[in-house]
């Protein structure tokens, strides 16, 4: 498979398929936001607050459904913050279930490569007894950060590549 770029962020980039996702949807205070800093560049940042048993924020992008049964990976340049994130796929959005990759941020520029076959399915933090990601169908991605302690955040995002 040739390797498509899924998103790119750059000066002129359009958020509209991004949306945040708080755990203010179950009663929690936490806040996050997304915008295209002076470089370009997706900047993904917020405060979590475990009151009111909160706990995350998530960063989703959705987009018209792509098969990936020729792909072998995703592959992710961003530059964090020392801090750990989710890299989530859905394969579709009305599924409540997820295909999950933890990973470590370093402060530095990384690109974070995910095999399909890493992404594990998951349901609000609970590992599920299905058959791991197939690439079959995609139609949404999401960084998630959820580390069970208050703190602040930064998650810099310059693209993301099926390969």
């Amino acid at each position: 498979m040739e390797p498509l770029l899924l998103f790119h962020f750059d000066h002129s980039c359009d958020l509209s398929h991004w949306r945040i996702v708080n755990d203010s949807v179950m009663g929690g205070v936490s806040n996050s936001s997304i915008i295209c800093n002076t470089d370009g560049k997706g900047l993904f940042t917020g405060t979590i607050s475990l009151e009111n048993n909160g706990g995350f924020c998530a960063l989703k992008y959705t987009f018209d459904s792509l098969s990936l049964q020729d792909a072998k990976s995703f592959s992710v340049r961003l530059k964090g913050d020392g801090k750990a994130y989710q890299f989530r796929v859905k394969n579709k959005i009305s599924e409540a279930h997820s295909y999950v990759f933890a990973f470590e941020t370093t402060t530095d520029w990384q690109t974070v490569n995910i095999h399909l076959n890493e992404l594990k399915p998951a349901f609000r933090g609970q590992k599920l007894n299905l058959p791991q990601y197939n690439g079959e169908n995609l139609e949404e991605i999401t960084f998630l950060i959820g580390n069970k302690k208050n703190e602040t955040f930064e998650l810099a995002i310059e693209s993301i590549t099926i390969i």
